[in-house]
């Protein structure tokens, strides 16, 4: 089958205040001047597989737990002030009002960045610096727990598998996802019915294996298995936690993954930055 392009879109770039762009290039040029390994996701990476311009407030960074203390402090040395919001996913750097996120995984610990993450980037141009944005594999990970009352980056995943016509790699999909395929399910069943015409974007053999496995699940249910709601959503499932007693996953997640990140940070802490 001839492969498509990406499709246009009637959505245009929106004007930036001049101390935003100057503060995302600065980050891109101080990271890939230190050689700091990194790929840009959010809205860039978005565009970059979909065609899709979005508005953002800021420029979303992926690095791995180990990498992020030395990316923060090259920022530091070039002007930036750095703070981390919260240990387990998220750092920032901030300039003139505005600011960069840094992200080592997904907001409940379940999801985090890997090497693997930053080495199958894709090459992208980003306010004139040359980087890399995240392959679509990994920006639909990243996105299959953004699932919220106030958020929901399903659309987002459906443009993805609808933007990439196919080239696509399923198989590291499912490696990404794991044991969390349901969520990657339940997104495939959304895009299906928004694009019905073209579920074979999505391989029959995925299709068939999730489809199976889920089945499987259903004969089979496991007594035992934990409440995992707060890992979609700890506010709108706070009343299974709190009031009737149900596991608490998100909290567990979080622990375990705090605990791993003081290891990598402690075996990583000796990086070198390289100054121009």
């Amino acid at each position: 089958m001839k492969s498509e392009a990406t499709p246009k879109t009637s959505s245009l770039p929106s004007e930036r205040p001049r101390e935003q762009v100057e503060l995302f290039r600065d980050v891109l040029e101080v990271l890939e001047n230190n050689r700091v390994p990194y790929a840009v996701s959010g809205a860039f990476a978005l565009r970059q597989h979909t065609g899709i311009c979005r508005f953002t407030k800021d420029l979303d960074l992926f690095v791995t737990a180990q990498t992020c203390a030395t990316a923060m402090r090259c920022l530091e040395f070039g002007g930036m002030e750095c703070d981390v919001p919260d240990p387990v996913w998220l750092s920032k750097a901030r300039r003139d009002g505005f600011f960069v996120d840094l992200i080592t995984g997904m907001s409940n610990g379940v999801i985090t960045v890997a090497d693997s993450w930053i080495e199958r980037a894709y090459p992208a141009v980003v306010y004139g610096v040359v980087t890399r944005v995240l392959a679509p594999e990994e920006l639909v990970a990243s996105k299959i727990f953004v699932a919220r009352r106030e958020r929901f980056d399903g659309a987002d995943i459906a443009h993805i598998i609808y933007g990439t016509h196919g080239r696509f790699d399923w198989n590291r999909e499912m490696e990404l996802v794991g044991e969390h395929w349901e969520m990657l399910f339940w997104n495939l069943v959304l895009f299906r019915y928004v694009y019905p015409s073209h579920s074979h974007l999505v391989p029959e053999k995925i299709w068939l294996e999730l489809l199976g496995r889920f089945e499987r699940e259903i004969r089979n249910r496991d007594a035992r298995a934990k409440f995992r709601g707060s890992l979609v959503d700890d506010k709108m499932f706070a009343i299974d936690v709190n009031e009737w007693r149900m596991a608490n996953l998100v909290e567990e997640q979080r622990k375990m993954r705090l605990s791993k990140s003081a290891g990598e940070n402690s075996n990583g802490r000796d990086a070198g930055v390289r100054k121009k």
